[in-house]
């Protein structure tokens, strides 16, 4: 009888285990990686409040993200890059595109003996990843950094090598302030590198420039600060030279913001200002407007509602700038269309 009672008490804790796992709303969601770290602690944290939630997030790459989501293999993507009107084509009800955080594009180098933060014009910029400027003594760099002993040695590029809401960030500012670039490469998550060694993801890139002496390459600040990596200044469109900072990164959002079109696709890279850090973006999450699982629906607009309070106030803390007053109150009321 004892064993009886023994195997009896065993199901039946098993069948309550199995109720409460069934009960789980299981969300699933993929993309880019530049938010990564704040999405992995929000969705942790939104699994406290809400336990009848689980959000699960695949880090696969902003170009990834959007895939997944049009082709239906998750609830919801995630890109740096706003999608384009032929993306949004294919879906038979538009998605909503919903800014989360802001970040910034860092240049990271390895150059022996150079102990310096260097700095960057846009011109220097667009002329090595054209393949123009090859040497770190060119007189177009030397003009940044009077003083600075730079050598007489090529430059080795480092870019990405998978689609990247990095690249199409970084790429979008270099079609801005170099009409070359524009027309001969463009901006894409991924494009057609005149030069360089490609790398996968943040880490890839990080490699190339860690064990290549007279490397650059460009990450994203987070990443940056995590890896305690230099990174330089770089000249803005009111011609201050700029290190990335939150500051620097929510000055280039504040002077986008009050024209920030109704569906939030919007360029914030090259903005005026003195303060304003030229390679900066938001972050989005790509959601259904329509959700026909009530218990998906109710889970996401939930969190959507966190993120945008609560959830905000862990982004500093991570490296990232928190979202404008006036964006969050127009996100809040794209919740509510979602149907």
């Amino acid at each position: 009888m004892k064993k009886s009672s023994f195997w009896l008490g065993v199901l039946g804790a098993l069948a309550i285990l199995l109720m409460v796992a069934q009960a789980k709303v299981l969300i699933n969601a993929a993309g880019a990686t530049f938010p990564y770290p704040i999405y992995g602690k929000w969705f942790q944290e939104f699994g406290k409040i809400d336990a009848d939630a689980q959000i699960n997030y695949q880090s696969v790459g902003s170009g990834g993200g959007i895939r997944m989501f049009s082709e239906g293999t998750v609830d919801f993507g995630a890109s740096d890059m706003p999608m384009t009107d032929e993306q949004i084509g294919k879906f038979k009800t538009k998605p909503f595109h919903f800014p989360t955080v802001l970040g910034g594009i860092v240049l990271t180098y390895n150059i022996p003996h150079v102990t310096q933060d260097m700095k960057f014009t846009p011109e220097a910029l667009a002329g090595i990843y054209l393949g123009k400027i090859t040497k770190w003594n060119d007189p177009e760099l030397g003009k940044a950094n009077a003083g600075v002993k730079l050598p007489d040695a090529e430059i080795v590029v480092a870019h990405r090598s998978d689609g990247s809401g990095t690249s199409f960030v970084f790429t979008d500012y270099l079609s801005k302030v170099s009409p070359e670039w524009k027309s001969k490469v463009g901006s894409s998550t991924s494009v057609q590198w005149p030069v360089g060694i490609g790398g996968k993801g943040n880490e890839g890139v990080t490699g190339i420039v860690k064990q290549t002496p007279n490397s650059i390459g460009y990450v994203e600040l987070i990443y940056a600060l995590q890896q305690k990596m230099p990174y330089g200044y770089l000249r803005n469109a009111a011609g201050t030279f700029l290190k990335a900072d939150l500051e620097s990164v929510t000055e280039a959002a504040a002077a986008a913001a009050n024209s920030m079109p109704a569906d939030f696709r919007v360029s914030i890279t090259n903005q005026p200002g003195k303060k304003a850090y030229p390679i900066a973006t938001f972050t989005y999450l790509l959601i259904p407007s329509k959700i026909d699982d009530a218990a998906k629906k109710k889970a996401i607009t939930g969190f959507l509602h966190w993120m945008l309070t609560d959830g905000q106030k862990d982004a500093a803390g991570l490296g990232y700038a928190p979202l404008p007053k006036n964006v969050v109150t127009q996100e809040e009321k794209q919740i509510a269309l979602i149907k």
